[in-house]
């Protein structure tokens, strides 16, 4: 996630789910006096779902006007990437590819970052769950 979309980090807690939303919602919580909707990005992605435990985060971006949650397995902190090191999406892949900004190569699979488009995010998100 690029900077300019992170507000911080919070431990994942108690969430109220909402009737009748799309099943990446898991619902919203309580933050700083907001009522903050919480997404399940696997979900979203159709990659698996997410499982709340103990070390779970939510991450809480900004894109505009919009915040929203996302679960987060775990935060690794801040990476600085230079712009000539981020590569295009991969063409042909699944529909998740429509919310990459990039991906960055590292030595290992395993290291490889993938740089999501988090308003490109919210903005389907928003599309999807209104348009039910």
């Amino acid at each position: 996630m690029p900077s300019e979309n992170v507000l911080e980090v919070l431990r994942a807690g108690l969430m109220t789910p909402l009737p009748r939303s799309p099943s990446f919602l898991l619902g919203v919580t309580g933050h700083r006096g907001e009522v903050l909707p919480v997404l399940d990005l696997l979900r979203f992605l159709a990659k698996g779902e997410a499982r709340i435990m103990p070390r779970t985060r939510i991450f809480v971006g900004v894109s505009g006007n919009y915040v929203a949650g996302v679960v987060a397995d775990t935060v690794l902190g801040l990476r600085r990437i230079l712009v000539s090191d981020i590569l295009p999406p991969p063409v042909g892949a699944d529909a998740a590819t429509e919310h990459l900004l990039g991906v960055v190569q590292g030595p290992t699979a395993e290291e490889t970052v993938n740089l999501l488009n988090f308003s490109k995010l919210l903005q389907t998100a928003r599309q999807r769950a209104v348009a039910r």
